[in-house]
């Protein structure tokens, strides 16, 4: 019989860690998006409204860290409990699938075949490969988690992880609209320059995260910072008339 090579968790492919870690950066990567992104639009849209009501930076500060601190708490809970969630709908479809392969395990033998069948393998080989797999419970299941669920087995400290790092790029990004709201106690002065400081980070923020995500750079840098001006602008005239 050939040798059928049908994923690299049944290989000693010499990519297989490759595949890993991009699969783990991968995550890390979007859970800074997530942190950052909203971390230095809402602050900035946040301090820009404040300074259109009153004038004290003081003000604005305290306020723009207590949602910052509040910010953060809630994004890295809501990436804790996806985490969780994630790793709770594969635990319960693990054992679904564990309960199938006992009590029917001719009908899971044939969606095997199936699955076979649509990568154009011959029947002769579908019905070895089902022998073989079948002979080990546990690969049994991975293969039917992977092929015919399209589940990959998550990383169970991976809803820690997702809260850190989301908490944390919520931080970082949103204390940058507040840094120059500490060196002038005029409110309407500190968002000058806190508006070239979070654009430029804006549009450097989204570079990056255009390039990451494998789209234009240019573009995406754009987007981004467009979508924070815009909210900065809004809260910033929407304070100025209703504060007039």
């Amino acid at each position: 019989m050939p040798d059928i090579h049908l994923h690299p968790h049944y290989n000693d492919h010499p990519h297989d860690h490759h595949h890993e870690e991009h699969f783990r950066n991968s995550e890390f990567v979007t859970d800074v998006v997530i942190g950052m992104s909203d971390g230095l639009t809402v602050p900035f849209a946040l301090a820009a409204g404040l300074s259109g009501a009153i004038d004290s930076s003081a003000i604005v500060l305290t306020a723009g860290i207590a949602e910052i601190v509040a910010g953060s708490i809630a994004m890295g809970l809501g990436g804790f409990l996806a985490g969780q969630t994630e790793v709770e709908h594969y635990q319960s479809e693990l054992a679904r699938e564990y309960d199938e392969v006992e009590r029917l395990p001719e009908r899971e033998r044939q969606e095997i075949r199936d699955i076979l069948g649509e990568y154009g393998i011959s029947e002769p080989t579908q019905h070895a490969v089902v022998e073989e797999l079948a002979a080990n419970k546990d690969r049994w299941v991975d293969f039917m988690m992977k092929f015919e669920l399209g589940l990959e087995k998550p990383d169970e400290r991976r809803a820690t992880k997702s809260a850190l790092t989301i908490g944390l790029s919520y931080v970082v990004g949103g204390l940058i609209p507040l840094i120059p709201y500490y060196f002038f106690d005029v409110a309407s002065e500190g968002l000058k320059y806190s508006a070239g400081i979070t654009l430029a980070c804006l549009l450097i923020f989204g570079w990056f995260k255009s390039k990451a995500t494998g789209q234009p750079p240019f573009k995406g840098a754009l987007k981004v910072a467009a979508i924070g001006s815009v909210a900065a602008a809004a809260a910033y005239f929407v304070a100025k008339a209703l504060g007039g």
